[in-house]
């Protein structure tokens, strides 16, 4: 089931580079699912263009802006790969963010947290984690270069993966699976009805001619069900009840 598609604001966009530049925003889109009897929502956001060729290259500087009703934002999210790191197992605590090592299409996929520039999250996929991934921040690897064979995600700000093979067209709209308008960048799966925040991301992309100049666009995307303005009031007024009983 559909929770709901939220549309970043082009307020703030910055594109470089051609002033004809084809990104129009990042869209998440909500589904709730369910494994093991754990309600979950799965977050799933795309990079929406309105060019008949445009193609995603890389993305990078993945910022935490924010607005997150979870305690942790960076520690979220749920795996449920095959890698060394998790083996299967639903958890928060062990996993990757490489789109090769999701497993199963149902048993493990549609449960699982990962990075893409498009294409399908299968031993395929051509989407490699930068350098990055190996610099600072906090979280349960903190200061320890394992790339991006952890669960949580750094707050260095730097974060980001790249298609390491692009003459494979797997970050073209229009190649399969993505559609006419929109590239996948990422799943994100978290508890259901939670918030983990609105995050800022930079792209690089062409048009899909060869030798076309890189342009980049910055902008938000959320994931999660973002509160409504009741909700965050009571949420308030929950926590000031709580120092007064203490």
């Amino acid at each position: 089931m559909h929770r709901g598609i939220f549309v970043a604001s082009l307020a703030g966009l910055a594109v470089a580079g051609s002033a004809s530049a084809a990104f129009v925003s990042f869209v998440s889109t909500v589904t709730q699912v369910t494994t093991g009897g754990v309600l979950l929502d799965q977050v799933r956001v795309v990079a929406r263009f309105n060019g008949p060729t445009d193609t995603v290259l890389n993305a990078f500087n993945l910022v935490y802006q924010g607005g997150a009703t979870v305690a942790d934002p960076y520690g979220a999210f749920y795996h449920k790969d095959n890698s060394d790191y998790n083996g299967g197992v639903l958890g928060k605590q062990y996993g990757t963010w490489a789109p090769t090592l999701t497993g199963s299409a149902t048993l493990n996929r549609p449960f699982d947290s990962f990075l893409t520039i498009g294409g399908t999250a299968t031993a395929t996929n051509s989407t490699s984690a930068d350098p990055s991934w190996n610099s600072g921040g906090s979280g349960s690897h903190a200061g320890g270069a394992v790339g991006w064979n952890r669960a949580d995600l750094l707050n260095n700000g730097t974060m980001g993966w790249f298609n390491s093979s692009p003459p494979t067209l797997q970050g073209r709209v229009g190649v399969a699976p993505n559609t006419a308008t929109d590239v996948l960048l990422g799943q994100f799966v978290i508890d259901r009805n939670a918030f983990a925040g609105n995050w800022a991301l930079t792209i690089g992309f062409n048009d899909g001619v060869a030798g076309s100049a890189v342009q980049f666009a910055t902008a938000n995307f959320a994931i999660g069900v973002i509160p409504a303005p009741g909700a965050i009031a009571l949420l308030g007024l929950a926590g000031l009840a709580g120092r007064r009983r203490r």
